[in-house]
C-alpha cells in the first residue's frame, strides 16, 4: 500500500469514527435529564401535594427494626449491659481489632493508653482504657461511647454498625487484659518468659 493510499484510508477512519460518535451526543440530554421528583419537591399527584410518602403506620423499613435494646442501645431498661449480645469468638475479637485499628488508634494508640498519632500531634489525648475506672466500666459502656460519642470523641453510630462496634469493645476488653494480667494468673512459662523480658 503506497503511502497516499494509507493516508487517504486514516482519513476516512478518521471521518467513519466521527460520523459513529455525533450521535451518541444527543443520547446524555435524554438520560442525563430523567423526569424525576427531588426530596420534598410539590407534585399534583397526591392530595397532600407532597412526592415524598410518608411511612405507612405502623412499620418499619427494612434493617431499621432496632429493637433489641441490648444490641442496639448497649443498654438494658436504662442500664449500660454487662455482657456482650453474641458469643465472643475469635472472628469476633479479629474483627473488633481490625476495626480498633482503622477507627480508634488515630486517638487511643494501638494499646489504647491514649497516646494516638493525633494526640502526639497536639489532639487532647483520651483517658486510657488501662485505668482502674474503664477497666471495671460495664462492657455497655464501650459501646455506648461509640454509639452516642462522649466528651471530644463524636458518634460512630453512622460509620461503624452496631455488631462491629460490640466487636471494637470486646476488643478493648483483650487490650485490658493483656496489660493487667495479675501474676497469679499466669502459668510458669509465662511467668519465664516475663522474667527473661525483665532482663
Amino acid at each position: 500500500m503506497t503511502y497516499p493510499t494509507m493516508k487517504l484510508a486514516r482519513a476516512s477512519l478518521a471521518l467513519l469514527a466521527t460520523a459513529l460518535t455525533l450521535p451518541l451526543g444527543g443520547c446524555r440530554t435524554e438520560m442525563y435529564d430523567q423526569p424525576r421528583y427531588d426530596t420534598f419537591d410539590a407534585t399534583t399527584i397526591f392530595p397532600d401535594g407532597l412526592s415524598a410518602r410518608p411511612l405507612i403506620g405502623g412499620t418499619v423499613p427494612q434493617g431499621w427494626s432496632m429493637d433489641d435494646e441490648h444490641l442496639y442501645q448497649g443498654r438494658v431498661d436504662g442500664k449500660l449491659v454487662e455482657d456482650f449480645p453474641m458469643a465472643v469468638t475469635r472472628e469476633v475479637l479479629e474483627r473488633g481489632r481490625q476495626r480498633f485499628q482503622i477507627y480508634c488508634t488515630p486517638c487511643h494508640g494501638a494499646l489504647g493508653d491514649g497516646d494516638g498519632m493525633i494526640v502526639r500531634r497536639g489532639f487532647s489525648p483520651p483517658p486510657t482504657f488501662h485505668s482502674d475506672r474503664l477497666r471495671t466500666m460495664a462492657i455497655g459502656h464501650f459501646f455506648d461511647v461509640q454509639t452516642r460519642g462522649y466528651g471530644a470523641m463524636y458518634s460512630y453510630a453512622a460509620r461503624v454498625n452496631p455488631d462491629d462496634r460490640w466487636a471494637i469493645a470486646s476488643y478493648i476488653r483483650v487490650l485490658q487484659l493483656s496489660q493487667n494480667v495479675p501474676k497469679a494468673d499466669l502459668t510458669p512459662e509465662d511467668l519465664v518468659k516475663l522474667q527473661e523480658a525483665a532482663r
